[in-house]
């Protein structure tokens, strides 16, 4: 089967390729402080290559990002089971048959390419079938905005998100440890091992989790603290500070090196922000060899576990309610 690759491009130089196999970003070029336009994302150099893809390089995750206590739940009185792939628990719905590896018909207009996939009923175990649409739109302002948009002919749980690896240096074989972070978000949902939320909601004042203010990746990330060492690093949920809804900024990282910074919107409650701690070493991309923290995620969402957790927001959508929803990563130097 062939996979067919998409090409956008702007005024400023700024490139981004997308991919049917699993609607999956292959590559973000964007221009350095000199004007230099480099690759800024993990990945492969064709679609096939991303048939294996254990760490989820430029994924499109769904039905539900992130993990699931005891890979099961419970909606409306009816108890469903999820594969079992992240110990005991449930990690992106399926790592070999989610939307990441599955083929989406493409159609590209301008600098915008849709990719549309019909998920039947009880595909990875959730109820209902999904109609879903991806849009990747590449603006003028160097932004990459990917809207999600999805109807279930049944209550079902959709929680998607994108699974891009950045460094930002343009260098994929460098640490990311120098690169600088800001996060608008005053809270964040501890772990217990299997990195499931403990429930509690806690404020990240006074701790390494404060990315309130640009903070640098590797400050403290091999710190000796528990909630540190349960996932080797930064691999947490960060509650954003704006409402659900609200379409606004949520995160921005930088480079040094390059000059280059990015700029996340979403309009979703929570954002992952995973530091890679766990890549495993291998061959990417031009012959380059990827190894833990040579790039990190942040992926917008609903919580993690969320349909477990009392106190958390629901990804849950009714029988014919839209699910819809936009992020973007925008591009700039300084």
């Amino acid at each position: 089967m062939e996979y067919k690759v998409f090409e956008l491009t702007n005024k400023n130089g700024m490139k981004v390729k997308v991919t049917e196999f699993g609607a999956n970003v292959m590559e973000i070029w964007v221009p350095d402080r000199d004007g230099k336009a480099e690759d800024i994302v993990m990945g492969f150099d064709s679609p096939e290559d991303y048939k294996g893809n254990p760490c989820f390089f430029g994924a499109c995750i769904g039905r539900m990002a992130n993990r699931i206590c005891d890979a099961k739940f419970t909606l409306d009185g009816k108890e469903y089971d999820l594969p079992v792939n992240d110990g005991k628990n449930n990690l992106h719905t399926d790592a070999d048959k989610g939307f990441h590896k599955v083929k989406w018909e493409g159609s590209q207009d301008g600098n915008s390419v849709a990719f549309r996939f019909t998920s039947p009923d009880g595909d990875g175990g959730f109820p209902g079938k999904l109609d879903m649409t991806v849009t990747y739109t590449l603006t003028d302002d160097n932004g990459l905005k990917i809207r999600y948009e999805g109807v279930s002919d049944k209550k079902t749980l959709i929680n998607c998100t994108n699974h891009s690896y950045f460094n930002l240096s343009g260098d994929l074989s460098s640490s990311i440890h120098d690169h600088e972070l800001k996060l608008y978000a005053h809270k964040y949902t501890p772990v217990v091992a299997g990195a499931i939320p403990t429930g509690e909601i806690t404020n990240v004042g006074g701790t390494v989790f404060d990315f309130t203010e640009y903070r640098k990746i590797g400050q403290n990330i091999d710190d000796d603290l528990e909630q540190l060492t349960l996932v080797q690093g930064y691999d947490h949920n960060f509650v954003l500070d704006h409402l659900t809804g609200d379409y606004s900024k949520v995160a921005e990282a930088k480079c040094d090196r390059s000059g280059r910074k990015m700029e996340v919107y979403s309009d979703l409650p929570c954002i992952q922000f995973y530091a890679g701690n766990c890549i495993s070493p291998q061959t990417g991309k031009g012959g380059v060899k990827y190894d833990k923290r040579q790039a990190f995620c942040l992926e917008t969402q609903y919580a993690p576990d969320a349909i477990n957790q009392p106190g958390f927001e629901k990804p849950v959508f009714n029988a014919g309610e839209k699910y819809d929803t936009t992020t973007e990563y925008r591009f700039s130097t300084y």
